[in-house]
């Protein structure tokens, strides 16, 4: 009798020890969480940044990543995440997008940016922006308090207002070294008025700014946010408010933040695309983006795409000398690139 008490009592200790320990597998695993950013590609080479420039860039994409990845550690959500670590970037100088945008060809500042869910599909978008400090900002708000996805211009501006988003004049966006380089492209200029030439930034200097996350619940959610191109004419919006062209999030397969020639990624469809590849292919991460790249290429594209999956992985592409990007996860991974050599 005793011996079959005491068998009794074991089994059930091995049973409920055998249930902690599921309970305990389970936690650890909804723990996961991974965070990418970038901050543009281009000719991105150590020999035309200087080592101020390089320390100012590594220093804002290191900010960027604490922003977001304190928000995921704690458990909170991938938007929260996103939305955090591109207003850092949007906020800082260095890069394409908020404070530090391009200037068009009249010399305004206009920007663009896209903000998708992945567990929903819901997404928002902005185009030609001109006085919301964080665009990213506006474009949740149209995910999240307008039936819309994307608006455009003074209507976006009027939203922006109403939704009671804080507000800045040109002289928050502006700065000397955009207005350099857009004298400087003007000057070099070899095409003629409306010619494909004349309004491309001949230096390739994308600037670009995104995030892609994913939460301890397995959510994912993209944000890019970009001024657009130097020198960029008659209202020309390119690839990142495009939702899936730069900007694409979707449970099922993976988000993703583009950056680069829009022209092409719209084209090509390429955030959208590289989902598909994940779905439907069972490609990974690393490997759909490395082959929409390379396709993105043979049509004469250049730039780059930052991915993060469910399941927590994450990767990035590009085909141009570098991309200003970081990464972080909550199994320790932390690190932030600029040059192609660094990963």
């Amino acid at each position: 009798m005793f011996k079959t008490l005491f068998t009794a009592i074991a089994t059930l200790s091995l049973g409920s020890t055998a249930l902690a320990e599921e309970k305990k597998a389970d936690s650890m695993e909804e723990k996961n969480w991974s965070l990418v950013i970038h901050g543009g590609a281009g000719v991105i080479k150590r020999e035309r940044i200087t080592a101020e420039k390089d320390a100012e860039v590594r220093a804002a994409l290191n900010r960027a990543l604490e922003a977001g990845s304190a928000i995921l550690a704690q458990g909170g959500t991938s938007m929260d995440a996103v939305e955090a670590a591109v207003v850092v970037l949007e906020d800082d100088p260095n890069f394409n997008a908020g404070r530090g945008s391009v200037f068009t060809y009249k010399g305004r500042n206009e920007m663009d940016a896209a903000f998708m869910d992945g567990e929903t599909r819901e997404a928002g978008a902005v185009a030609g922006s001109t006085t919301t400090k964080n665009p990213i900002k506006l474009a949740r708000a149209v995910k999240d308090e307008s039936p819309h996805v994307l608006l455009s211009r003074d209507g976006a501006n009027e939203f922006a207002v109403l939704r009671g988003l804080e507000q800045a004049g040109p002289q928050w966006f502006a700065t000397d070294e955009r207005y350099r380089q857009l004298e400087e492209l003007k000057a070099r200029q070899t095409g003629k008025d409306g010619d494909k030439v004349s309004y491309f930034d001949i230096d390739m200097k994308y600037g670009t700014v995104g995030a892609v996350a994913v939460d301890q619940g397995g959510n994912v959610a993209a944000g890019t946010s970009t001024g657009g191109l130097t020198g960029k004419r008659w209202g020309r919006i390119g690839d990142s408010p495009i939702i899936g062209a730069g900007t694409y999030a979707d449970n099922r397969a993976c988000a993703i933040s583009a950056t680069g020639a829009g022209e092409y990624y719209i084209r090509l469809g390429v955030a959208h695309e590289i989902c598909a590849r994940m779905r439907f292919k069972g490609e990974d991460a690393k490997t759909a983006a490395d082959k929409v790249m390379e396709e993105l290429g043979e049509l004469g594209g250049t730039g780059g795409v930052i991915v993060a999956a469910p399941d927590g992985t994450f990767a990035w592409s590009f085909n141009t000398p570098g991309m200003y990007r970081g990464k972080a996860n909550s199994a320790g991974v932390k690190m932030v690139g600029i040059y192609g050599d660094e990963e």
